[in-house]
């Protein structure tokens, strides 16, 4: 029987040959996606831009569903293969109506890259009260893969791969008080809840949906320079963390170990795509291979950033525990797992 990756089983890396300097078009190199269908959530900027371009450039039908339709027009212009549609990933019904499409088409899904995200944000709620970084960094995600279930199975070899990060290790899940109703809110703790749970629904999915020939994983792809993350960040917070120096400049030190937009993005081309992984899943990754469990270590530097991943977020326990907790956020459950 194969194997999952409950408490970490599966965490040591396979010598893909890859490292914290490959890039994207490294990754896939020699790889032939012509007739797959990929759906890249924020596939219009930053790491995700660079994904889907390089998804598209190996043949593969890319859908990017995106808030600002005109914005994705243009910075997807000239691209071959590239389909654009509507989907907030903060409005549920906006996501059923994404996924219903989809389905109306008859297509098999391939490879569903979930890779949106939120940082940095004050305490903002969603229609339903949930707090905005779980609502958009993982419910969001856990929504869209439960709707897109018929195609995903109907691909017979399909890879989910969630944009997860190091930031994990800023926060466990508290099951007990996940919207920040009886606790004071912290936004890199709300951050990394959400990220931890991203892991957890990974692992979980991977084990439920391997009988479909459906896997999963997540990944840290890096601290990047150029993204639009950091966009509602507190400059203040950046002075307190030791990013910034008195002048409000980023520190040396700290730009010297940023990846580029083409590094940051390799992990989750190397996710998607390698061959390595055929019959591996429910693993987190970083660098372009699988990542070694930390057992605490926050920190560690890689030279350009930080690795490892928390075994809480690769518990058995919390990760069914969290399956049951999304269903009943939701409302939704999966057809048949």
């Amino acid at each position: 029987m194969e194997k999952n990756n409950y408490q970490g089983a599966l965490q040591h890396p396979i010598g893909s040959g890859f490292n914290a300097t490959s890039t994207a078009t490294e990754v896939i190199k020699g790889i032939d996606l012509s007739g797959k269908i990929a759906i890249v959530t924020g596939g219009n900027t930053g790491i995700g831009l660079e994904t889907t371009k390089v998804l598209a450039g190996a043949g593969a039908t890319v859908i990017v569903p995106a808030r600002n339709i005109e914005k994705a027009k243009k910075n997807l212009e000239g691209l071959p293969g590239i389909e654009i549609e509507a989907m907030d990933l903060t409005r549920p019904e906006s996501i059923d109506a994404f996924a219903e499409k989809f389905l109306d088409s008859g297509r098999a899904l391939h490879l569903l890259i979930n890779n949106a995200g939120i940082m940095w944000v004050p305490l903002q709620r969603d229609s339903r009260g949930i707090e905005s970084q779980l609502a958009t960094n993982y419910l969001g995600q856990y929504q869209l893969v439960a709707k897109l279930w018929p195609a995903l199975k109907k691909a017979n070899g399909a890879r989910v791969v969630n944009v997860s990060s190091y930031g994990h290790q800023m926060a466990s899940f508290d099951f007990e008080d996940p919207n920040f109703e009886h606790r004071e809110y912290q936004t890199l703790l709300g951050y990394g809840q959400s990220k931890t749970a991203s892991n957890l629904f990974a692992l979980e999915l991977d084990n439920r949906a391997k009988s479909y020939n459906v896997r999963a994983y997540s990944l840290h792809p890096g601290s990047i320079a150029g993204t639009e993350l950091a966009r509602d960040a507190d400059m203040e917070l950046f002075r307190e963390m030791g990013f910034l120096d008195e002048h409000g400049n980023m520190r040396p030190e700290i730009l010297a170990s940023l990846k580029t937009i083409p590094q940051g993005a390799a992990t989750t081309v190397w996710c998607a795509t390698s061959r390595l992984l055929n019959n591996i899943g429910g693993v987190y990754c970083e660098d372009g291979d699988i990542a070694e469990l930390d057992l605490g270590n926050f920190g560690t530097d890689n030279g350009l950033g930080t690795r490892g991943v928390q075994a809480y977020s690769l518990d058995e326990s919390n990760a069914k525990k969290l399956w049951d907790l999304s269903r009943e956020m939701t409302g939704i459950s999966f057809e048949d797992i």
